[in-house]
């Protein structure tokens, strides 16, 4: 199964996965450079990282954001998003060792319509956009080295998972996305045998 049919077959959580999955469809149906930077709606992905527990996550200081935010980054033309995913938590973060947990079809822990605001990025401006992202949900050790990646990022560290709502100043992420992260965790924790 490729992307499209693993989002296609993704049972949506709630009513905003259930009203986003339907234009992420639409994109990798419609648009062939959905996976290029250049389009207006392009894929995305991010990475849910909590430590073996379930009771911690690791977050970074989003520079562009001025955040504590999840970890992610764009397809650049590629389309294995879990391998995107965990290249961009290895390069944000430093951390290596981390495993994907099976959470729906292709890995797929959640799927979001991401708003990006314009923003100057290595002295050009970007324009507003959309981010069509996948989520996945990774297991790491909080024992592993962490690094900063300062052309993104200014401060990466592991948090209560509560403290990932509260750290963020970005109110929509914070209480659509990071509180429906954490509410699925329970399920998720079940279903990858991790008790």
């Amino acid at each position: 199964m490729g992307l499209y049919d693993d989002i296609l077959a993704f049972e949506p959580f709630n009513e905003q996965e259930a009203a986003d999955k339907p234009v992420i469809l639409r994109a990798l149906r419609e648009d062939p450079a959905c996976f290029e930077r250049a389009a207006q709606a392009h894929m995305a992905c991010s990475i849910w990282v909590v430590d073996p527990t379930f009771t911690q996550t690791l977050l970074v200081y989003h520079n562009i954001y001025d955040s504590w935010s999840w970890i992610g980054g764009h397809a650049d033309g590629e389309r294995d998003l879990a391998r995107v995913a965990l290249r961009e938590l290895e390069e944000e973060t430093g951390v290596a060792g981390a495993r994907l947990l099976p959470c729906g079809p292709g890995g797929i822990y959640s799927l979001e319509v991401l708003t990006v605001d314009g923003h100057v990025k290595r002295g050009a401006y970007v324009s507003s956009h959309l981010h069509l992202n996948v989520t996945y949900l990774a297991v790491a050790d909080p024992a592993e080295p962490l690094r900063v990646k300062p052309d993104e990022n200014s401060g990466v560290r592991w948090v209560p998972l509560g403290d990932a709502i509260a750290l963020s100043t970005e109110p929509w992420i914070r209480d659509r996305i990071y509180r429906k992260l954490i509410d699925k965790l329970p399920a998720a924790r079940t279903a990858s045998g991790l008790l």
